[in-house]
Formats: C-alpha cells, structure tokens, sequence
C-alpha cells in the first residue's frame, strides 16, 4: 500500500528506510569478510542463503498460505536459473574473491554492474544513448584501473574472481526480466536462495572445502547471523517498501553510497588501506555509475503491470510495485 505522503512520519520512515538500506548492504561486504575468517567461503555463503530462503518460505506460508509458493516448473526453473547466476556464480563468488583482496575493493568493482548491464543492453540491439555509453566507458576504465594496478589490497586472482561474479550478476539480472519468473516475486527469491545456496553447498564441498565447527569463532558466527537476518532479510524489507513509497530516483542513490559504506568499514574494522589507487579508481568508476543512472532515469516512464520486478541489492528479486518507473540500470544492481 502506497505511504500517505501527507502524514508527518512520511519523510521519517522513508529516510529510516532509506538509511537501513545505505548502511545494511554496504556492511555485508564487512560481514562476509568477517565470517570467512573461520567459515569456509561457499559454505558460508550457502548456509546464509539457505537460512534465509527457509525463513522468507516461513514466513510466505504464515502470511498467504502454501498459496503464495504455487509456480509452473518452467517459473521455477527460470527462478533456479537466476539463482544460479545471481547468488551461486555472482554474490558466493564475492565470498570467494575476500580471501584475495580487501572488502572494500571488492565493493568498488562490484559498483560496475549497471555498467555490465548496459553492455548486454547494448549487445541485444537496445540501443543505449550516448551519454549512458559516455558513463560505461568512464566506469570500465575506473575497473581497469583498479584491476591492471592491483590496488594495494588485492591481488590478481581475487581481482578476477570478483569482476567474474560481477558479470555472472549481471547476466542473472538481465535474464531474468526476459524468462519465465514466479509471479509472486517473493516466492522468486525463495527459489533463487534455495538453489543458489544449494549450488554453493555443491562447489564448496566439491572443492574440499569442509566446515570444522570447533574452528568457528563467535565473531564469524555472529556476521553470518548478521548475513542473514540484517543482510538478506531486514534490508530485503526496507528496500521493497521503499520501492513502493520513495521516488525511485531516491531509492537509486543506494548504488553510490554503498561501496563508500563498505571502503569506510573495511578501514575501520579491518584496518584495510586506503590508498590513492583505491580512492581515484573508485570515484572513476561512481562517477561512471553516477553518469548512467542520471541519463537512464530520464527516459520516458513505463507503466509496469503488477508483479513485474528487479533484481537489487539483496542477492534476490526485489517486487517493483504497479506504475513505477522503470531504471533498469539501477533497479537491477547488485549488492554483496
């Protein structure tokens, strides 16, 4: 239901929102980093979204019924699909890469999907216009900066890794407003967790990766805790309300305020360095995103019919509510 703009609390719930989600998505990158120190990074992630998708399938069963579930096999393979791409190959992947190179690096690179995203666009004969091209170009060399120089704090292999789960987003995010999806968007995200969680298990363990729970310390404990119910659900939340309450051009900012959230606390928490590289590479490649989000929301409005969605930041498929611009670039970003 759409927020009544006339009630005093309007400004105050949408920046409370607002802020859960600024801060929230852009300390995951912390959280994972924190959890991998003595969980092995697949498994970690595969039981964070493992957890998560039982507790969103919990409460969608308390809530609607086993009704809210109900889908065709070709939606639930397109979900299982996404899932795949998004969560498996793309957010695990982010895990993978914080072995190798520093949480705030990793957040800056994966700053490029929207940029990723136009590429594809670009690919299937969408024809971008120029300055959207103008802002790729200005990220993508942002990225290549980063990645050629190494950027204290990150080394090739974790560097390839993370620009990998960044295109395999991407490509999920993309596909997936073009196949088969569960109409009930929440529904969908049960799907890509279970399955992408469940492909994490599978390579985790197929690459010998083992989980020594005596090993565990509280603090790894206590991030995937945090992975779970902050990251992925109470964040999950806030965003899909804001998406039905807040002018999508707000909601959009969370792409350049999360990598700057995750920089800050890798430097805080971890004593991560923050480098001259870092900084001007970062801001090459925000100012790219920046670029291309500004010259993408002023297209012309579409009117979206009810359960049409994006893909955001919480590694599942966000509900976009009925008549709300459409901001491909933003709305199908990705968050770690």
């Amino acid at each position: 239901m759409k927020l009544d703009t006339t009630d005093s609390r309007a400004p105050i719930m949408v920046w409370g929102a607002l802020a859960i989600v600024y801060v929230v998505w852009g300390s995951t990158y912390l959280g994972i980093g924190l959890a991998i120190e003595s969980i092995p990074p697949m498994l970690s992630g595969a039981m964070r979204f493992i957890v998560a998708a039982a507790l969103l399938a919990g409460f969608l069963l308390v809530r609607s019924g086993p009704a809210a579930l109900k889908m065709s096999p070709r939606q639930f393979l397109g979900a299982a699909f996404v899932g795949v791409l998004l969560l498996t190959l793309g957010n695990g992947m982010v895990s993978v890469a914080e072995q190798y190179i520093s949480t705030g690096l990793a957040a800056l690179l994966v700053a490029s999907v929207p940029l990723w995203l136009v590429v594809f666009r670009f690919a299937v004969r969408d024809r971008p216009k120029a300055l959207t091209l103008v802002g790729v170009l200005i990220g993508l060399g942002g990225v290549a900066a980063l990645s050629l120089t190494g950027a204290q704090g990150g080394s090739g292999v974790g560097i390839v890794v993370i620009l990998l789960a960044s295109v395999s987003w991407s490509v999920g995010s993309f596909l997936s407003g073009r196949i088969q999806m569960p109409a009930n968007p929440l529904a969908a995200s049960v799907v890509e967790m279970v399955v992408g969680g469940a492909g994490l298990l599978v390579l985790g363990t197929g690459s010998g990766e083992r989980l020594d729970l005596s090993a565990v310390t509280t603090r790894s404990w206590l991030a995937l805790a945090y992975l779970i119910l902050v990251g992925s659900l109470i964040a999950f939340t806030a965003y899909s309300w804001l998406l039905g309450n807040a002018p999508i051009s707000l909601v959009s900012t969370y792409a350049y305020v999360n990598p700057v959230v995750a920089v800050a606390l890798g430097a805080l928490v971890l004593h991560e360095p923050v480098t001259t590289q870092v900084l001007v590479g970062g801001l090459v490649i925000l100012a790219g995103v920046a670029l291309v989000i500004s010259t993408e929301r002023r297209k012309p409005k579409r009117v979206l019919e009810d359960g049409d969605a994006g893909v955001g930041a919480s590694g599942g498929q966000e509900p976009r509510p009925a008549r709300q611009q459409d901001d491909p670039a933003v709305e199908r970003g990705r968050r770690g």
